[in-house]
């Protein structure tokens, strides 16, 4: 009987130009191999099945392939075969997680001083280095600094801030990038157009998605798949199989969110628990999506227009103030965070939807009116009516002032008179952190939230009634209470404000071509909080 083998060895790839993904990496020690410039010690990084080890093994066929160093090795001489095999003498493979202590490195260094059997270079890999003791390490170090010209080191690690910097600065690094889920599925679906095994491309979307960039771990996820289905890989078994969350769920929950109907995102819940889906996987997802509405509200022509349910991202995204996305997403993220601390995954979700249902603001600084085409988001300021109050003499502000108990617009109103009141010091931070409830051309009644009670002290409400009373040119009644209306004080407005603009910034400098190049090609990071709106 034949054993049929794995389909991440069979399909393991044995020459460059089957590695997916990781372009970047292949050009440059193709670059230095053809030009001959070698270096003693090699460090691939990057998380598990993306490549390191077998573009190791690469590496180790093209400096010792029969045909000379090349970046294109054969792949048919016997050392290229022997090294394909796993039995060529002159490849030295350690795992250093099972290998940590000082005598086996030492033991093993010993031999590098002896010439090659065969080969051209003797090279030794080391996978998960990181996992090496100090002492271990310092044995190596020596070896690294003055190696012989016949030995190679070849590292790979899942954690290189690990590895002491004395390692690092001696080794020439790559940083293998997760595989985008694109390139998953047309590697997926190459093999099996060669296996001759029918599949529905959602199933290998949802494969890809579910590897999170693990090439390796997704042709093992194909191979469950390909047994589950009993030879056919379709969307409802692939499904089924990984508990994988169906997005309608998930558009469902958000669209009651969006109407505040509560008791359809439990019943939607109560449909997902008897599915026996994961809720770990549907925070998870879900926050994929609010990333996605983000998107769509604020830089638009980054969505892909080849997406299914792009319509329905652009249709929902209209239905939510930038403000509530962001704040739903930071709750998606904690609920996520917090899941496993709950009763059970059921109770921690349905509490995560009411968290979103009960911070929900009453009212948004900034409305985003995306167009489904994706061409356009134009940023508009809620109008209370047709005069703005913030925009007219201070003399003719007290006339337009009305009772209010709604508070629709008094905190914008309310930050429209802070700004031009002549305050400082607690006096101002005291107007700041107030909600104003009534307004009218006799009175001002204002709620201070209890965790800012302390600034109530009677010589700031004074400085603070002093100056409405300038501003209004007239005596007026001031009162104050403790307590909540809304939440939305000048503080918090312009906070949002801040926000939106950061967030605003933050997504311009990763749409930008250039970034997004330089990301892609040469795996740079965006520091995050070194970027600033300008106004």
């Amino acid at each position: 009987m034949t054993l049929t083998q794995v389909l991440a060895r069979k399909w393991r790839p044995k020459v460059c130009t089957e590695l997916v993904g990781q372009e970047h990496i292949v050009k440059a020690i193709a670059h230095s191999l053809d030009r001959n410039r070698l270096h003693h010690a090699y460090l691939f990084s990057g998380t598990r099945g993306v490549g390191k080890t077998t573009i190791a093994r690469i590496l180790a066929k093209a400096l010792n392939c029969d045909q000379g160093i090349t970046s294109q090795p054969c792949g048919q001489c016997t050392t290229c075969l022997s090294i394909d095999q796993g039995t060529f003498v002159d490849l030295v493979e350690l795992d250093a997680a099972s290998n940590t202590q000082v005598d086996h490195m030492r033991e093993l260094l010993e031999s590098a001083y002896y010439a090659p059997s065969v080969a051209r270079f003797k090279i030794y890999l080391i996978d998960e280095v990181h996992m090496l003791s100090k002492s271990a390490f310092n044995a190596m170090l020596k070896t690294l600094e003055d190696p012989p010209d016949h030995v190679k080191f070849i590292l790979a690690t899942t954690d290189p801030q690990k590895l002491p910097i004395t390692v690092l600065s001696r080794c020439l690094q790559f940083n293998l990038k997760q595989i985008p889920p694109a390139l998953i599925v047309s590697r997926l679906q190459h093999i099996l157009s060669l296996e001759k095994i029918n599949a529905d491309e959602s199933a290998l979307q949802l494969i890809a998605n579910a590897a999170r960039g693990s090439l390796r771990d997704a042709l093992s996820l194909l191979d469950q798949a390909i047994a589950y289905g009993n030879g056919v890989v379709e969307e409802s078994q692939v499904r089924d199989m990984l508990g994988a969350i169906d997005l309608d769920y998930l558009y469902d929950l958000l669209e009651a969110l969006s109407t505040q109907d509560g008791q359809r995102m439990i019943a939607i819940a109560d449909q997902m628990e008897t599915r026996s889906l994961s809720f770990d996987s549907a925070l998870q997802d879900m926050g994929v999506l609010l990333h996605r509405l983000a998107l769509a509200q604020i830089v638009p022509h980054v969505i892909d227009e080849t997406i299914t349910d792009r319509e329905r991202v652009f249709g929902l995204a209209k239905r939510f103030s930038p403000e509530e996305i962001q704040l739903h997403y930071q709750i998606v993220l904690h609920g996520r965070h917090d899941l496993s601390l709950a009763p059970d995954d059921y109770a921690g979700f349905t509490m995560t939807l009411m968290r979103m249902l009960a911070f929900v603001p009453e009212q948004s600084s900034v409305n985003f009116l995306s167009h489904t085409d994706g061409k356009k988001a134009e940023p508009v300021l809620p109008m209370a009516n047709s005069k703005q109050i913030a925009e007219e003499p201070a003399s003719h502000n007290a006339s337009k002032l009305e009772h209010r108990t709604d508070n629709d617009h008094s905190g914008q109103e309310w930050l429209s008179i802070v700004k031009q009141l002549k305050l400082s010091g607690m006096a101002k931070m005291l107007a700041q952190h107030c909600e104003a409830q009534f307004f009218s051309e006799e009175k001002v009644v204002l709620y201070v939230p209890d965790l800012h009670k302390h600034l109530l002290e009677k010589s700031y409400q004074d400085r603070l009634k002093q100056a409405l009373e300038h501003y209004y040119k007239k005596t007026i009644d001031v009162k104050f209470s403790i307590g909540t209306l809304s939440g939305m004080t000048v503080a918090a407005i312009e906070d949002q404000a801040k926000q939106l603009k950061q967030s605003q910034a933050i997504a311009a400098i990763e749409a930008d071509p250039f970034v997004r190049e330089l990301v892609e090609n040469f795996d740079a990071k965006l520091i995050v909080s070194s970027i600033k709106p300008i106004n």
